[in-house]
């Protein structure tokens, strides 16, 4: 077994809160408003993500349709990574790249929103995922690093101050918690 040095990666982490930008916590109101925006007017969110990714975007689903601290309403959020035999037909009929894009043409309408999460900024199946939400007028939200192409695609980029995958991958858990938080003070 590799000996860590366990203080310096939570001092490297600790660095990194302590200077994260204002833009940062703006961006994140603005997705709230977004989400609030669609579920006030009856719709739904999508979310994806690739591994470490599709397990936040299952968290996230998972604090808002079950709860976060509190009892509340369920929100509706759908998490494209959760449905297997639905990611390995389209991942053997069409390709791995139009996994969540062939969910987001069945599940997405005009009104609903699509969180991509990727801490490179350049998954495909993310990228392709967008490309189709905005065929039918969805907004779209990232949760992402501040390089790649998703950041530029979408309404709300919400981006990592960090271009370490483990420290993007911790602030992303942060801004699902964060997220969750705006929606249990109704």
């Amino acid at each position: 077994m590799k000996k860590i040095d366990a203080r310096k990666e939570t001092r490297e982490l600790q660095g990194i809160l302590e200077n994260i930008p204002d833009s940062f916590f703006d961006a994140i109101e603005q997705a709230a408003l977004l989400l609030d925006k669609a579920y006030t007017s009856g719709n739904k969110v999508l979310i994806c993500g690739n591994g470490g990714s599709a397990a936040e975007a299952q968290h996230f689903s998972d604090e808002m349709v079950g709860r976060y601290k509190n009892n509340r309403p369920s929100l509706p959020v759908v998490s494209l990574t959760a449905d297997s035999a639905a990611l390995t037909c389209i991942g053997n009929d069409f390709g791995f790249e139009e996994i969540f894009a062939r969910q987001v043409q069945g599940l997405g309408k005009q009104g609903d929103v699509l969180i991509g999460i990727s801490t490179s900024g350049n998954s495909k199946n993310v990228l392709r995922a967008v490309e189709e939400a905005k065929k039918k007028d969805m907004k779209v939200i990232a949760l992402t690093a501040p390089q790649g192409k998703l950041r530029e695609m979408v309404n709300v980029s919400i981006e990592s101050p960090s271009l370490i995958t483990a420290r993007i991958q911790e602030l992303h858990l942060h801004v699902v918690h964060l997220l969750s938080e705006y929606f249990e003070a109704e």
